[in-house]
């Protein structure tokens, strides 16, 4: 379909994929049970997997990126990966 060669790149719309098929199957769990309580208590887990997917995807990314990097860039997309986390708990 696509003829994507580049196993990091797979992995990373695999991730991506996954994640939003997650959220589809979440908003119709939502659907299903008509509840505001299941409805909060779906979206919350989904506030834990949206960090984690991220993350993931990320590690992926640097990862299949180590070769063509310097050890300062990798750095500096960690802190901001890091300070992404610290501006969401302010």
């Amino acid at each position: 379909m696509f003829g994507i060669k580049d196993k990091i790149v797979l992995s990373m719309s695999a991730i991506r994929l996954i994640s939003g098929m997650i959220e589809l199957l979440a908003a119709c769990l939502i659907f299903k049970f008509n509840s505001r309580i299941v409805a909060f208590e779906i979206n919350s887990f989904l506030a834990l997997v949206g960090p984690l997917v991220m993350v993931l995807a990320t590690s992926v990314g640097l990862i299949g990126l180590a070769d063509e990097l310097s050890l300062l860039q990798m750095g500096v997309i960690v802190l901001g990966v890091i300070l992404i986390f610290v501006g969401i708990k302010l």
